[in-house]
């Protein structure tokens, strides 16, 4: 997976993480908790306030 992939992100953040929830999490966990994922292999340089967003929205998505 890859900054970009943000579905997949989303979906294994809720399959990993059930217990959290995911309008708790600020950006510097969100960030430590994808690149944690298993598949993740991005730069964190590629990686923004943007994205970060995007990954938190799609993840509360997946929630409900």
């Amino acid at each position: 997976m890859k900054w970009t992939d943000i579905n997949d992100i989303a979906v294994a953040l809720a399959e990993h993480h059930p217990e959290v929830d995911p309008l708790t999490v600020n950006f510097v966990d969100l960030m430590r908790l994808t690149q944690a994922l298993p598949g993740f292999a991005d730069d964190a340089k590629r990686c923004g306030e943007k994205i970060l967003e995007a990954i938190q929205q799609a993840w509360i998505d997946e929630r409900d």
